[in-house]
């Protein structure tokens, strides 16, 4: 497996979440409930899996790994992607501020939820399609085969020190939980 590889596949599980998430915000748009405890997981996945794992991966490995191959850093694909990692934060932000109002029982925070997540979902759904057409590509051409050995090795020490033992595997059983439950089940 390649670095590529497995960031494709973590982009699988995360568009598994934004399908999930946009079944929230159906569900809130038309004034129905939603489990506190589900907001709250799901944006744990979001800051912990996407970001603190996910795009670590990327911006602590991947592009400057590019970047000594000798792909630019800013005014390129790599500045466009460190740009909409940011922007998706301030989206995580929004998303939070409201979950917590919401357990507090202000429904009125409903909107601002549904707002940030379908922005975020809007902007995670492009970003996963140029990093998996156009930056990844570029990343198997340009990096070295030993610095992609070195790469997958790195990233498992991402893993381990900054998400924690078993927690990756805890997430993938949240999405299959969540998928039952807002996807798969009947109207």
């Amino acid at each position: 497996m390649s670095p590529t590889e497995q960031l494709r596949e973590e982009h699988a599980g995360i568009g598994s979440m934004l399908d999930i998430l946009a079944k929230i915000c159906d569900l809130l748009e038309s004034g129905k409930p939603v489990d506190q405890g589900h907001l709250e997981r799901i944006l744990e996945f979001l800051k912990v899996f996407v970001d603190k794992c996910h795009h670590a991966k990327e911006e602590d490995l991947l592009f400057p790994a590019m970047e000594r191959a000798g792909v630019p850093g800013e005014g390129g694909p790599i500045g466009g992607m460190l740009a909409e990692h940011r922007l998706g934060r301030e989206y995580i932000g929004g998303m939070s501020e409201a979950a917590e109002k919401l357990g507090r029982g202000d429904r009125s925070a409903s909107p601002q939820f549904v707002r940030n997540a379908r922005s975020y979902i809007g902007l995670l759904r492009a970003h996963i399609e140029k990093e998996n057409g156009i930056l990844y590509p570029l990343a198997d051409r340009r990096i070295p085969e030993k610095t992609q050995r070195e790469l997958l090795a790195d990233f498992d020490k991402v893993e381990e020190e900054r998400v924690g033992h078993g927690k990756h595997e805890e997430f993938h059983r949240l999405m299959d939980r969540l998928r039952k439950i807002y996807l798969l089940r009947t109207p």
